[in-house]
């Protein structure tokens, strides 16, 4: 019952389950809003269903694994959940430059803006979980995840602040330049994800 191996998998279960919900919501009032952090967010939300995906494929297996069989599935899992924040990194460049450049003003939401509080204490508690399993289990890849967990914790923090002051202060522009510093700190896990050797 308190197997660690079972454990991850739950825990991935959930991150799987919890995000796909978070991802809908936050794209449609994204959409609705014209909101390209949020957008991003509910994206970001997916990929992190993505990344649990990973988790479950990884510690879904039945048999036993060598040694060398074990790690070769680390380092694989590892780099899918690399990929991962690349994936929304390139996204989020791209949207964010692209409102600030056209000036395309986003509505305010309070949906968003729940959305993200909701999340700002959901994501620490899965991410602090699943870091403590990654270390116990010597799983790079549940490690990794628990960074990608991490990142939509962040993203969530960004997010509130930028939705807060388009709804207080009517500062759009909170809300690309929001989506261009996650970016820097997405492609910097995924960096460390992609090449950690540790």
């Amino acid at each position: 019952m308190n197997d660690p191996r079972k454990k991850a998998l739950r825990l991935s279960y959930l991150t799987v389950g919890y995000n796909i919900l978070e991802g809908v919501v936050s794209v449609a009032a994204g959409i609705l809003s014209g909101s390209v952090a949020l957008v991003g967010f509910g994206l970001d939300s997916f990929v992190e269903s993505f990344s649990g995906g990973v988790m479950i494929w990884r510690f879904g297996k039945e048999r036993a694994l060598s040694e060398e069989e074990e790690e070769q599935v680390e380092r694989r899992a590892a780099k899918l959940v690399a990929y991962t924040f690349f994936i929304l990194a390139a996204y989020l460049f791209f949207e964010s430059a692209k409102k600030l450049w056209y000036q395309e003003v986003p509505e305010p939401s309070l949906l968003g803006i729940v959305v993200a509080a909701l999340s700002m204490i959901v994501m620490p508690a899965l991410a602090r979980a699943k870091f403590r399993l990654g270390r116990q289990l010597g799983s790079r890849s549940l490690v990794a995840d628990s960074k990608q967990t991490l990142a939509c914790f962040f993203l969530s923090v960004a997010l509130f602040i930028g939705l807060g002051l388009n709804y207080v202060a009517g500062l759009w522009q909170a809300d690309p330049v929001v989506g261009l510093i996650i970016c820097g700190y997405l492609v910097k896990e995924g960096r460390e994800t992609m090449f950690d050797d540790d």
